[in-house]
C-alpha cells in the first residue's frame, strides 16, 4: 500500500490520497489521471486492468485501488 501511495503522489502530488475517498465522484481525478494510474499499476504490480474494472468505485480512494490490485493479482 505504501508503494501505491508513492505512485499516486507521483501522478498527482497535490492530492491527499491517504485520506480522500471520492477521487472520481468529486472530480479530483480526471480520465488522464486514471490512464496514468492504470499504466503505473501495470508496470509496478504486473496487473492488467480490463474494461470491467474501470468502475469509478475502483478509483475513488487509494484503498479501493489497492483492493482492486490485490484482487487482480490472485
Amino acid at each position: 500500500m505504501e508503494k501505491l501511495l508513492e505512485i499516486l503522489k507521483g501522478i498527482r502530488p497535490d492530492v491527499d490520497f491517504a485520506n480522500e475517498t471520492a477521487l472520481i465522484d468529486d472530480g479530483i481525478l480526471d480520465s488522464f489521471d486514471v490512464v496514468s494510474i492504470i499504466s503505473e499499476l501495470d508496470d509496478e504490480y504486473d496487473v492488467q486492468i480490463r474494461i470491467n474494472e474501470l468502475d469509478p468505485e475502483n478509483f475513488n480512494s487509494a484503498e479501493a485501488i489497492w483492493k482492486m490490485v490485490q484482487e487482480l493479482k490472485k
